[in-house]
């Protein structure tokens, strides 16, 4: 049965309707314990913004936005929820040391006591209450300060949330990484304009011959190899160069672009992992490691990921070939031509070859990737190589879509909803693989929302805590689960705000939401399973 809704198609009108459920639903009809006021706004945001992604009732690009202007709207200071809201504090009286007379209304539902310290919320749990009257309780504990102040309203919108400037969620827009976005995207342009895309085709494929599948898998193995000495966002802004041409040769509607397409995201995310600069969540982990008295070299770290990547690439190369089976044979790839030598087009070889060298070798003069695309940005539009009309065409609507992800990801951590949602499982109580798969399926499924940094940067302290409380007994210790955590934030790549190199990739124009999310989910899920025999099998016979 169809159903249109505003003119939508049935997937859309249904997209629309629970989406705006899931928007409102958390803050009207369903408080959470233990979340705040601005974690189910954040919710309903993040709800909202999942569903639009996946059906599409209105471009993703659009839902990026108008997740940015509910959290400026909902969440920021000067929005209207927050502009002229007040923490509702009284002061409390001290009786006797460690006895403080308490106002009733400063207890939840829960018996816990809510307290103000320092601009900071406390929240007691089951103090011991001695006796009442005239509304008020004597409380006896020695966590009670002098100065502390109680919180007359436990539910208040202020509590356990300091209001973000609306300038954090407006900035987005210009995050460091949207430059790193922009700097691919100029490069690529340029490459475009002046067929350097297509000189850089002949050289990095040939050794691959013309038969497609060889070429997609030549394709992989570069990406994957640049991605793990370098930003797999810049691997992945300067591989679009490269397939451009040879999608090309392909007929309107052959699905076998999509294969493509996603070759380079996909080998970009797996490669990063192969060593502990490959991507961020990898230095994260290795810093925690290194904390708990866990050092590992980076040899080691290869030793312990390499097998995992090209288990995963030659899986990830043989599913794309499953699921978008070539159309032809063989490409007809023109491996001659020269490069031109018009002064512009030298330019362009000079910034592009300056950029490419500078992030491959980051680690080596310590300057940001994303400071060095600022070099292409500026360099390209100076000299008159890129004009007013090629930086028209850019796909700036990719650039919307990243920093809506990037922003929902800001909200969902400053509110502690990302925290309630890992803080709400009984980890204690769990056998070492069900930890480890947990911690998998956490790390795997909140990657898909929030930056794999930040993922990481939220479970990995949770591990150390456990490993410290001795709930992760050898073979199953911390190196294991830290190693299961970092792999498993690499491995989300569902969404096009999961990961930088699925935003490009959906520049191309020719990925569809669905096609990603089906392959990416696939990936996920077979990439968890390798995860744990690795974690069972592998790594603990190798770290021991």
């Amino acid at each position: 049965m169809k159903f249109s809704l505003l003119g939508l198609s049935t997937k859309g009108s249904v997209g629309l309707i629970l989406g705006l459920v899931g928007l409102i639903l958390p803050l009207l009809f369903f408080p959470l314990p233990g979340l705040s006021f601005a974690g189910h706004i954040a919710l309903g945001i993040f709800l909202m913004a999942a569903v639009f992604w996946m059906t599409e009732p209105i471009p993703i690009y659009a839902t990026s936005m108008s997740v940015i202007f509910l959290q400026v709207l909902l969440l920021s200071s000067q929005g209207p929820v927050y502009q002229n809201a007040e923490l509702p504090l009284t002061s409390i009286e001290q009786l006797n040391t460690n006895e403080w007379e308490i106002p009733d209304s400063a207890f939840d539902h829960n018996d816990y006591l809510w307290l103000h310290r320092d601009g900071e919320t406390l929240k007691l749990e089951s103090p011991d209450i001695s006796e009442s009257s005239n509304n008020l309780l004597v409380v006896t504990s020695d966590e009670i300060e002098s100065g502390d102040e109680a919180i007359t309203d436990p539910g208040h919108r202020l509590v356990n949330y300091e209001p973000t400037p609306y300038q954090d969620f407006f900035g987005t827009l210009a995050n460091p990484i949207i430059i790193l976005f922009l700097g691919g995207f100029m490069l690529a342009a340029g490459a475009v304009k002046f067929n350097l895309d297509k000189n850089l085709t002949r050289y990095l494929l040939k050794p691959f011959g013309q038969r497609p599948l060889y070429i997609v898998l030549g394709l992989m193995l570069v990406t994957a190899v640049l991605s793990a000495f370098m930003s797999n966002t810049a691997t992945t802004a300067m591989m679009v160069t490269v397939i451009l041409p040879i999608i090309a040769q392909l007929k309107e509607g052959d699905r076998f672009k999509l294969g493509l397409a996603l070759s380079i995201p996909v080998a970009a995310n797996i490669g990063g992992i192969a060593t502990p600069i490959g991507t961020p969540p990898n230095a994260i982990v290795l810093a925690a490691l290194s904390d708990a008295g866990k050092d590992i070299s980076f040899t080691d770290w290869m030793l312990y990921a390499g097998p995992l990547v090209l288990i995963m690439l030659f899986i990830s190369w043989w599913l794309l070939l499953w699921l978008f089976k070539p159309s032809v044979s063989e490409f007809q790839l023109n491996l001659k031509g020269t490069f031109k030598t018009s002064p512009k087009a030298i330019i362009l070889y000079i910034i592009f070859g300056l950029t490419v060298l500078l992030w491959v070798t980051e680690n080596q003069h310590g300057i940001s990737s994303n400071m060095i695309a600022f070099l292409p940005v500026a360099g390209l539009i100076a000299t008159g190589v890129l004009d007013k009309d090629d930086v028209r065409s850019l796909p700036w609507e990719v650039l919307w879509l990243v920093a809506g992800g990037i922003s929902l990801g800001l909200s969902m951590d400053q509110t502690g909803l990302a925290s309630w949602m890992i803080g709400g499982i009984d980890w204690a109580n769990l056998t070492a693989f069900l930890l480890i798969l947990l911690f998998g399926v956490i790390s795997l499924g909140l990657s898909n929302f929030l930056s794999n940094t930040v993922t990481a940067t939220l479970v990995m302290p949770i591990a150390v805590s456990l490993w410290s409380a001795g709930v992760l007994p050898e073979p199953f210790g911390i190196i294991t689960v830290g190693l299961a955590i970092s792999v498993s934030c690499s491995l989300a790549m569902v969404l096009p705000i999961s990961t930088p190199p699925n935003a490009i990739a959906m520049s191309t124009g020719i990925i569809k939401t669905p096609e990603m999310a089906k392959n990416g989910v696939i990936i996920g899920l077979i990439g968890l399973v390798f995860v744990m025999i690795s974690a069972l099998l592998y790594w603990p016979v190798i770290v021991n």
